[in-house]
């Protein structure tokens, strides 16, 4: 009786989602952002630092706002932003308040669908889960 009722409240106990799950709807959200065309939104993702780090075609950019402009630079229309997916995501917590998630992007636009991979590490602020080092690959 004490065993069942013990398994009845631990049922009805609101449950907190997992640091995985919570690295993953920060993902979520990017994507979602990137498809309404909101690039502030998508950065809202990474750490609002002069240490953020994004690595990709060779070159090393460093800073939230660098960051930033790199992708307003490079993705200046609708268009070229294209519908974005993310797929075999892996999130792995390898510290309380750090994770490393990986997988691979996808952009559909009406003239190319690049693609590549990405690995994240991904660390607890106090404004809650933030990338603070991009390193993304485009396929061939």
């Amino acid at each position: 009786m004490t065993q069942t009722i013990l398994l009845l409240i631990a049922l009805w106990m609101p449950q907190t989602p997992s640091r995985e799950a919570e690295v993953l709807a920060v993902l979520e959200s990017q994507v979602a952002a990137w498809n309404r065309g909101d690039i502030a939104g998508y950065m809202a993702g990474y750490w609002r630092s002069a240490s953020t780090v994004f690595v990709s075609d060779g070159a090393l950019t460093k800073g939230f706002d660098e960051v930033a402009g790199r992708y307003a630079a490079r993705y200046r229309t609708r268009e070229d932003m294209g519908t974005l997916a993310f797929e075999d995501l892996e999130v792995r917590i390898i510290a309380p308040t750090t994770a490393v998630a990986h997988g691979v992007w996808r952009l559909r636009r009406m003239s190319d669908e690049p693609w590549g991979r990405f690995t994240l590490i991904v660390e607890k602020k106090k404004e809650g889960w933030r990338i603070v080092h991009d390193h993304t690959s485009s396929g061939k």
